[in-house]
């Protein structure tokens, strides 16, 4: 099972996610799961770094292992830039939880 962990601050904000885990829904390369909750985080992460110019530093020590914090922004548009994006990125994985919530759990932590 993948394990999404997205962390918020007192004011909601999204502050860090992490995820862990395999779904296997299939064989490796033939994961339809692990392979839309990569492509959702991956891509935000990419989105973020290459629209806010932002660098995340994530961390991959491992296949299957993802760890973002997020860093504080320069200004208030970028900051609300970025809170769009993560949360688009949690609306697409909760839709994944819903579909194949065997294989996927997601978790918001507050702060």
């Amino acid at each position: 099972m993948i394990r999404i962990e997205i962390r918020r601050s007192e004011n909601r904000g999204i502050i860090g996610f992490k995820l862990s885990g395999h779904a296997q829904y299939d064989e490796p390369g033939k994961d339809i799961v692990c392979a839309g909750v990569t492509a959702v985080t991956f891509g935000t992460v990419n989105s973020i770094e290459a629209l806010l110019k932002l660098n995340l530093h994530p961390k991959t020590p491992k296949r299957g292992y993802l760890e973002v914090t997020i860093p504080d922004v320069p200004d208030e548009r970028s900051g609300q830039d970025l809170q769009l994006l993560l949360e688009s990125m949690v609306c697409m994985l909760r839709g994944i939880e819903s579909s194949y919530g065997k294989y996927v759990q997601l978790k918001e932590i507050h702060a």
